[in-house]
């Protein structure tokens, strides 16, 4: 993992490097084990590096033995070996044992569509001096971030804004529109950031910069189409269980120590459970308790770490720590939180540095990929509620979903109606499964100034949203729909990236998630 940043000068001026010095100091804690700066002309690449795979060879930015390509890249490619194979077969030579040189063969060899040969987590650049062009691209899933934005006469390029604001000529100044999705959806839809004119290159995306001019594709999709293969139910889980397996022994490639989390949750104690009895990695847990009952799941933990026999370290968090550190939390975020998670995972990856550890492994995905959030139970029920609308009985399934809730338990068919009615009637929307969500995150705009009100009055989010949808999305179960949505958006947007980018690299630390390893998104796809 590292930080990134560049500039390409459109008007054929010559990158100044202590601009690109500048810009890479604001992400030293993405990469402070080593940092390089290289200017070509009127492009310029600059790294900050967390040295992972091989911590002697793998400085950036690098550049081939011709000098012709040069990359500046944050990320793993997991099966750096086997396309090295594959490379060396085509009579390419390598200087040393890095990914980072991988990426740069296999760009030699077939252009942009390498990366569909990628499995792997990246945010990458490369200069290429015979196209005179710069080739830009993100992982499938939106794991490792990439912004950009253009000024006159150049474009610039990094891992996070606070790089870009780095430099005078890049205005600050909040998009309301963004803001306004933001507080619908938790996190604005790509392209956008919550700055003007500042913008993400979305997840399963490559881009090209010539001549000024960007040219912008997706290279992989989601597709929930119906699926005619007639198999048991044991079938898919063997191969379920054999992806993450093969997954989880690809994310522990490093020549460094690999820890991982463990929260006591279905997916976390998975992860962990893979790497004790599949491979011969020791295996270092870490999690955080809460001083609060009612979010502790301490008792979960200590029944995992007995079983797997790890070496456990454990931090506590109360209010008062979530306080204390949110500002630090949103310094990293780069946009608002809605919910206070982000800053006991900034806690977390802290404690992992603390105990000398760069990389841990964590069960992110699983409930996005795999339809294990309540938000796809409770959908089944408000459909199920909606063709008998005035029942009192159907309602209380939704009980039945939360024992553990006392104070859920206690309320009344009218307490559940105000919330798990909302939109009852907008059953054929394709947004029904959110629409509670979304709606009650949306009552926080009452907050928003009379100024900003009057600027947001003819806007709509869910219109915005709605144009961003795949043509086959209509077509796809209503479950699948719900899939998507949480893939596409709170994945990315927030998970991904609030709650997980964002809170370990402010403490130098990698995540690997093998549940979000591509073949097996697309399993759960099928």
């Amino acid at each position: 993992m590292c930080g990134i940043a560049g500039i390409i000068q459109s008007d054929r001026q010559p990158v100044q490097q202590a601009e690109l010095q500048c810009m890479i100091e604001t992400l030293n804690h993405r990469g402070p084990d080593a940092s390089g700066i290289t200017a070509m002309g009127s492009v310029g690449f600059a790294h900050s590096r967390l040295s992972i795979v091989d911590l002697a060879g793998g400085l950036q930015p690098m550049q081939s033995a011709d000098g012709m390509l040069t990359v500046t890249f944050n990320g793993e490619i997991f099966n750096h070996i086997e396309l090295r194979a594959l490379l060396t077969s085509k009579g390419y030579q390598f200087r040393t044992h890095s990914d980072t040189e991988v990426i740069l063969h296999m760009y030699a060899e077939f252009g942009p569509e390498c990366v569909q040969q990628f499995n792997g987590q990246w945010a990458f650049a490369i200069y290429d001096q015979r196209q005179q062009q710069v080739f830009l691209s993100r992982d499938r899933m939106g794991i490792r971030p990439l912004v950009y934005t253009q000024t006159p006469g150049r474009f610039l390029f990094a891992s996070e804004v606070k790089a870009l604001f780095a430099l005078p000529d890049v205005e600050r100044k909040v998009d309301l529109t963004a803001m306004n999705q933001l507080f619908t959806f938790w996190s604005p839809l790509p392209p956008r950031t919550f700055f003007e004119g500042v913008f993400e290159l979305p997840p399963a995306h490559s881009m090209i910069v010539k001549k000024g001019q960007l040219k912008i594709w997706q290279y992989w999709h989601l597709d929930y189409s119906p699926n005619e293969e007639h198999r048991s139910l044991d079938d898919w889980a063997d191969e379920l269980r054999a992806l993450l397996i093969n997954a989880t022994q690809l994310r522990l490639r490093a020549d460094v120590s690999v820890g991982a989390y463990l929260s006591g949750g279905l997916d976390s104690s998975v992860t962990a459970a893979i790497i004790r009895n599949f491979t011969n990695a020791p295996l270092n847990t870490f999690s955080v308790n809460f001083n609060d009952k009612d979010f502790d799941e301490s008792p979960f933990q200590q029944e995992m770490i007995r079983e797997l026999g790890t070496d456990h370290q454990t931090v506590c968090c109360s209010y008062e720590d979530i306080g204390r550190i949110f500002p630090t939390v949103i310094q990293h975020t780069e946009k608002p939180v809605l919910r206070t998670a982000p800053a006991p995972m900034y806690l977390l990856s802290r404690l992992v540095r603390e105990n000398q550890f760069k990389v841990v492994m964590t069960g992110e995905g699983a409930d996005e990929v795999l339809g294990g959030y309540d938000i796809f139970k409770e959908t089944k029920i408000r459909r199920f509620w909606s063709r008998q609308p005035d029942s009192k009985i159907r309602p209380l399934l939704l009980k039945r979903l939360y024992p553990y809730m006392k104070n859920l338990q206690a309320q009344s068919p009218a307490y559940l109606k105000a919330f798990f009615k909302i939109r009852e009637e907008e059953i054929n929307s394709p947004f029904f499964s959110h629409l509670p969500r979304w709606d009650l995150t949306a009552k926080l705009k009452t907050f928003f100034s009379d100024d900003v009100k009057q600027a947001l009055v003819n806007q709509d989010p869910l219109a915005d949203f709605s144009d961003q949808l795949p043509a086959r999305f209509a077509k796809w179960p209503s479950f699948c729909q719900a899939q998507y949505l949480e893939s596409i958006n709170l994945m990315p947007g927030y998970i991904l990236s609030s709650q997980g980018d964002r809170m370990a690299m402010g403490n130098s630390v990698e995540g690997r998630f093998p549940f979000l390893d591509y073949r097996v998104v697309e399993l759960a796809a099928r």
